[in-house]
């Protein structure tokens, strides 16, 4: 089935992000080192993740751009 040109989504975001910072940090559970993205952890570990909130920034918008 072919995709009208006016529906097809290029992929592109129309705003452009900076990349994300990769951090450490100790897990608050059981103190292994982690590395996550922009403050946001998940530990393989012991399965403790942070709040998304205390990450360092807002994080992007979800759904395709109009």
């Amino acid at each position: 089935m072919a995709i009208a040109p006016e529906s097809e989504w290029s992929g592109l975001p129309e705003v452009f992000l900076p990349h994300p910072e990769i951090t450490y940090i100790g897990c608050a559970r059981c103190g292994t080192q982690i590395a996550g993205l922009d403050g946001r952890y998940a530990c393989a570990g012991c399965g403790w993740v942070n709040d998304w909130s205390e990450g360092h920034g807002p994080l992007p918008e979800t759904g395709r751009p109009a």
